[in-house]
């Protein structure tokens, strides 16, 4: 069975986050599938001389990311190693979640395009398989 791989967003899926007209704070969601050797095949001028793992490069990504997510007023709330699903598809595996979150949508927005940020999304581009990136917007309890 082929693994459909996801690791940017679609325009229509930007579209429809922009649309949910999110007020506040919002927490991204990542969950990371890393690849066994990282492939630099799309940024050859990141690439190390000797291979690296996926989970590797995706430190380099997070080391490069850090201070601009800071700068944007954004932190991460958890990063942790992930396993099988108690509940959910068993054909669905996920090395690691993160969560991150961001003052507002319009905070993130600022830091995904932020130039100097996207010269070393090359690493995580590198480092994953498969991810998910999904919007939380916190609700209170009735």
């Amino acid at each position: 069975m082929t693994r459909d791989s996801y690791l940017d967003a679609s325009q229509e899926a930007g579209i429809e986050f922009y649309r949910r007209g999110i007020k506040g704070e919002v927490v991204m969601l990542n969950l990371l599938k890393f690849a066994e050797v990282a492939d630099y095949s799309q940024s050859p001028k990141l690439a190390n001389q000797s291979p690296r793992s996926g989970q590797e490069a995706y430190q380099l990504y997070m080391d490069h990311t850090m201070p601009f997510l800071e700068k944007a007023g954004s932190e991460v709330l958890f990063y942790g190693k992930a396993g099988p699903f108690l509940i959910g598809p068993a054909a669905e595996d996920w090395d690691a979640v993160l969560l991150v979150k961001h003052a507002s949508v319009a905070a993130f927005m600022e830091f995904a395009q932020n130039e100097e940020y996207l010269k070393g999304v090359g690493h995580r581009n590198a480092a994953l398989v498969d991810s998910r990136l999904l919007p939380i917007e916190e609700l209170s309890f009735p």
